[in-house]
C-alpha cells in the first residue's frame, strides 16, 4: 500500500448560486461552512465529507456531481486510471488551489483526480 493513498478529498456539486447553495445546505441540512471562495466555490462540513459547491466558473465536470479524489501526483493517477480502463475527460490543469483533471472510470462515472499545488 502506498504512504500517500488516494483519498476522497470532497464530493461536487456544481450550483448556479454559490452563496443561495451555502444557504441552502446550511438551513436544510445544518451543514457548517469551511470555506468560501466569493461566489465562484465553498466547502462546506458534511459531517465528515466535504460538500464543494462549484459556480459555472469554476465547474469542471459540465454540470455532473462527482467525487473528487485526492492523489499525491495527477499525472500518475492518470496514467493508473487509463491502464485500467478509464479515460481522461479534461487534461492536468491548475486551478485556483490544486492542480486537477477529470476523468471516467470504466463504467462512465465522472470523477476529479487532484493533488495539492
Amino acid at each position: 500500500m502506498s504512504e500517500n493513498p488516494a483519498r476522497i478529498g470532497n464530493v461536487l456539486h456544481p450550483v448556479a448560486d454559490v452563496s443561495a447553495a451555502v444557504e441552502f445546505y446550511g438551513t436544510v441540512f445544518g451543514f457548517a461552512t469551511k470555506f468560501v471562495d466569493g461566489a465562484r466555490y465553498a466547502a462546506l462540513d458534511a459531517g465528515g465529507t466535504t460538500l464543494a459547491l462549484a459556480s459555472p466558473e469554476e465547474d469542471v465536470t459540465n454540470g455532473v456531481p462527482a467525487a473528487s479524489i485526492k492523489v499525491a501526483d495527477v499525472p500518475s493517477a492518470l496514467t493508473a486510471l487509463l491502464e485500467a480502463g478509464g479515460t481522461v475527460v479534461r487534461a492536468p490543469e491548475e486551478g485556483p488551489h490544486e492542480i486537477r483533471a477529470v476523468a471516467r472510470d470504466p463504467w462512465g462515472n465522472t470523477v476529479v483526480v487532484y493533488a495539492s499545488r
